[in-house]
């Protein structure tokens, strides 16, 4: 019982956009998550710093958490301004 599909899909001109956009926000959040690496590595102690009441590895975490669904939002925003004006 096939329905087919939902919607009627063509071509993308603002795929290369996205993907630029993406691939871009990808290599800052894996720089940003490499330093998280980079400091538990080398300076374990930093993390046992206390911030706002928790260790600095559970802020970071949360931080790096929080972060992604930032980047995510604005993914969302710039890809489908530029799906707007570009798939016209």
């Amino acid at each position: 019982m096939g329905h087919g599909p939902a919607v009627k899909l063509g071509k993308d001109n603002a795929a290369g956009y996205k993907a630029k956009i993406g691939i871009t926000m990808f290599f800052v959040y894996t720089l940003t998550y490499f330093i998280f690496v980079l400091i538990n590595i080398t300076k374990p102690t930093l993390m046992q710093i206390q911030v706002l009441g928790l260790n600095m590895a559970v802020v970071y975490g949360i931080g790096l958490i929080v972060f992604a669904f930032v980047l995510a939002l604005v993914y969302n925003h710039f890809c489908t301004q530029a799906e707007n004006r570009l798939n016209k």
